[in-house]
């Protein structure tokens, strides 16, 4: 086995060495159209790499990413790790003090930014104590040109030895529940998975993706480009998510599949004209995760584009996908992600701490599983024990084997001595005929101590009522379970965070007001 082969920087090396001028990826970004191939993309990482090294970053130093969808992500991502580096891709959607902390607190060598994706990345990166400042585009005084610093480098000729246990790279959790955490990825864990994926569940060189959603997000690296790099096969990449640009991006590249969040298929579902106008005959396959997910939905999907599988999947940043179709062929339930896969072990913890035979807090052990947690002894403590990661996900499993998420362990709230789980009143507003997409929040009641309460985006050329809803909802479903409260808003207004995924800190908040401002009835 060679350095090579133990470097997540080098997965895809036997795809570029079987189909090297082949497209690997077709970069949309800026509007216009550029297709790498994979010895170019090889190329490109491994003159990163290059760059690192000359600039005197070294095996195991951060280096920080606030970057768009364009193919110099992934040349930067996969070339830090060639180098031993620690990429850490950043969210671009984040305050300019969430920017800020991560940079500081990954204690970021340099960073490469492109300026036009945050508007205050430039003075965060100019502020934090940096050795280099890489701009890709129109690099301020003081910066270097990414283009002309990559061009002019020479390839990295090997990788540094690392130790079994390298930190590969660095994400950050989304922070719903206090400040950003660092999560340690190595590359013997990320090794592993790509290869456990192309085992069970093989992607095929034929395969074309479509991403739409962030890079810096799992949906996107985990779900598309990893498998695809690996098994030869190519991929679209957008600059991001616009309904009727990604139907026409589906049919004209002839996608084979395409993963994403809820919100990418509530949203192209309002378009039903661009549907009935674009061939999706190529396409197969739709994976809708990284949030909850209702069977409406999933149905809608296939009722939307005949032939294609829409399925359902649960994964986690520090830990992995524990759950998937069964590999004996038996179909997987709506409302589920699947069974056990196989080589993971899961448990369900009751809230006594011992273990529970049908519902309880999601346990997980792989070689996937984050070895901690950057500078946070306190939360590796507390997630992770005896090897075991503690998701904060509550979960059912029924007789057949199949999972079903319930709840986070902190979202459950009891409404007049009822337990309520927002998921389940989103499930009953989705089964409105009007209703497009839902979130679920509780909100404050004198009496009933909380009561659920939901921000509501309408299919279009409907024009129910709050009333409407909130009357239909105590005809079919628990009376007590009923949003006392609801604000329909435009698609564009849902309170989304930067992967795309339901802000719930943002719906929670907004209901808050909504329910100061006016007397609860029941």
């Amino acid at each position: 086995m060679t350095l090579r082969d133990t470097n997540l920087g080098y997965f895809f090396s036997r795809s570029v060495a079987r189909f090297p001028d082949k497209v690997a990826v077709i970069d949309l970004y800026g509007g216009r159209e550029r297709l790498i191939t994979y010895a170019e993309l090889d190329e490109r990482a491994d003159r990163v790499a290059g760059l690192l090294v000359r600039l005197g970053v070294g095996a195991g130093e951060r280096v920080g990413m606030i970057v768009g969808n364009r193919v110099e992500f992934l040349e930067i991502f996969f070339g830090a790790m060639r180098a031993g580096a620690i990429p850490v891709a950043i969210n671009t959607r984040l305050a300019r003090d969430t920017l800020k902390f991560i940079l500081e607190d990954a204690e970021c060598k340099l960073v490469f930014v492109e300026p036009a994706v945050h508007v205050d990345a430039i003075a965060v990166a100019q502020a934090a104590p940096l050795a280099h400042r890489i701009a890709l585009e129109s690099p301020p005084p003081g910066w270097l040109s990414y283009a002309e610093e990559r061009d002019g480098s020479a390839r990295l000729a090997a990788p540094p030895e690392l130790p079994p246990d390298a930190q590969a790279f660095q994400p950050y959790t989304s922070g719903s529940t206090g400040v950003p955490k660092g999560a340690i990825m190595t590359h013997a864990g990320m090794l592993w998975y790509v290869d456990y994926n192309q085992r069970y569940w093989p992607s095929q060189p034929e395969d074309r993706g479509l991403i739409a959603l962030p890079l810096f997000h799992k949906n996107a690296m985990r779900g598309t480009v990893k498998p695809i790099l690996y098994a030869g096969g190519s991929f679209v990449l957008m600059p991001g998510y616009e309904p009727r640009a990604y139907l026409d991006a589906l049919a004209k590249y002839r996608c084979t599949y395409s993963r994403g969040v809820a919100a990418v298929f509530t949203m192209f579902l309002q378009h039903r004209d661009a549907l009935a106008a674009v061939d999706l005959s190529a396409l197969r396959e739709l994976t809708i995760g990284s949030a909850v997910v209702t069977h409406e939905l999933m149905d809608e999907v296939e009722r939307a584009i005949p032939g294609v599988k829409v399925g359902e999947s649960y994964g986690l940043t520090e830990g992995g996908s524990p759950f998937r179709k069964p590999l004996d062929g038996r179909p997987v339930p709506r409302g589920s992600p699947g069974v056990l896969a196989p080589e993971i072990q899961v448990r369900l913890v009751g809230a006594e701490g011992k273990d529970a035979n049908d519902e309880g807090e999601l346990w997980l052990k792989s070689p996937y599983n984050c070895l901690g947690y950057h500078k946070r002894p306190d939360v590796t403590r507390d997630k992770l024990v005896d090897g075991w990661l503690r998701t904060g996900d509550v979960f059912r499993r029924d007789a057949d084997g199949f999972y079903y998420f319930k709840t986070r362990v902190d979202d459950m709230f009891s409404c007049g001595g009822e337990n309520i789980y927002p998921k389940e009143v989103e499930d009953l507003l989705f089964r409105h005929p009007a209703v497009a997409n839902a979130v679920v929040a509780p909100v404050s009641h004198a009496v009933k101590g909380w009561v659920p309460a939901a921000i509501v985006v309408l299919k279009r050329g409907n024009d129910a009522s709050a009333d409407d809803i909130k009357a239909w909802c105590l005809v079919n479903g628990p009376k007590y379970a009923h949003p006392r409260f609801v604000q329909i808003v435009d698609e564009k207004d849902m309170p989304l965070n930067g992967a795309g995924k339901i802000d719930r800190n943002i719906a929670r908040n907004r209901l808050a007001l909504l329910a100061a401002g006016r007397s609860a009835s029941d």
